[in-house]
């Protein structure tokens, strides 16, 4: 490939506009903050582990199976 490659321009054009940021990187730690939020914390609290509370362990699988075949008769 040659240096002037696709890949190599679209690389130097994000790098080049990453590094000459000033306010978007403070913009780019608000949206990491807030991945973070959603992903762990409401996770954490909004979504328990379901087959944990209903499925002894070791019989996730068959669990599952079951549920989904009696849902679909």
């Amino acid at each position: 490939m040659s240096k002037d490659g696709f890949w190599n321009r679209a690389f130097h054009l994000y790098y080049d506009g990453f590094r000459s940021m000033t306010l978007g990187r403070t913009l780019w730690a608000i949206i990491l903050i807030k991945l973070f939020i959603i992903f762990a914390v409401l996770k954490v609290f909004f979504f328990p582990s379901f087959l944990g509370t209903h499925a002894e362990k070791g019989q996730e699988p068959e669990f599952v199976a079951t549920e989904l075949l009696d849902r679909t008769n």
